[in-house]
């Protein structure tokens, strides 16, 4: 990694994990199971705005450089925009010619040996309980060209600290935030496919049921039976979003007990 990449990482680290450790207790289980001297795709879960911070923080301080896909829009910023072209993030823009570039700049991460952090459900859930919801198929798709290993790491507890879509944190009392490292997902069976729709998707489901495995068993719950799907809720696929009454609502906690039936800070999909 170029030498001034890592400064703006030093730099970031600096800023944010003091602040982080005032906020939080955090455990951090599985350490071992990261990959070391080759690159890899993490693949967290989404429910809060700064779940990037958590999962960066636990990667950087196991001496990995975390590469963020996040929504172009952000690197437009003045002075965010600087932070992150500094440290090597990579903007993902919706739709377009321009998604590809993204694909080409995470490749050459994992090439380099880096981390590349996708989060397939390509925004903060909209399940009511902050279940993993249905996934985008991004993560498939970079590990079905690359044959990088995919590697969930998932949190529960940033969401007290920093309920979804909220304004301000939550700070005493002091939160508690678990993060679990899982086994690379065994996705072996896909890599001899045509990168189309039916394989991508395919993998995808691996992908999040894998997730929400390790999200139920951190959680001490059964997940429900169907994952969540935006689009059987009339739900957009990004960008905030207020659900029908009171539950799910920006800012307000959700239900501990909802009937799963049929059916911000974005983070980028290729």
């Amino acid at each position: 990694m170029a030498l001034g990449t890592r400064l703006f990482f030093a730099v970031l680290a600096g800023v944010a994990r003091p602040a982080m450790n005032v906020i939080v207790g955090k455990q951090w289980h599985g350490l071992d199971k990261l990959p070391r001297n080759e690159g890899f795709i993490v693949v967290p879960n989404h429910c809060t705005e700064i779940d990037p911070v958590v999962v960066g923080h636990l990667l950087y301080n196991q001496n990995i450089m975390p590469h963020f896909l996040a929504k172009d829009s952000l690197f437009k910023a003045p002075v965010l925009g600087s932070v992150l072209r500094g440290a090597r993030q990579i903007p993902v823009e919706r739709s377009g010619v321009g998604a590809g570039k993204s694909l080409v700049a995470a490749q050459q991460i994992l090439d380099g040996g880096g981390a590349v952090v996708i989060y397939p459900e390509g925004t903060l859930t909209r399940d009511p309980d902050l279940w993993p919801m249905r996934g985008r198929t991004g993560a498939a798709r970079l590990a079905l060209k690359t044959g990088a290993k995919v590697v969930p790491v998932v949190h529960w507890g940033a969401q007290e600290a920093f309920p979804r879509y909220a304004k301000r944190f939550k700070i005493f009392p002091r939160k508690k935030v678990d993060v679990v490292v899982g086994e690379p997902i065994d996705l072996s069976a896909f890599m001899a496919r045509p990168s189309d729709k039916e394989t991508l998707e395919a993998m995808t489901a691996v992908i999040m049921q894998a997730i929400t495995a390790m999200v139920a068993d951190l959680r001490g719950e059964q997940a429900p039976a169907q994952i969540w799907d935006p689009s059987a809720h009339q739900q957009a696929s990004h960008g905030r979003f207020v659900e029908r009454g009171a539950q799910g609502a920006p800012g307000k906690k959700p239900a501990k007990k909802q009937e799963h039936g049929a059916g911000t800070t974005e983070t980028g999909d290729l």
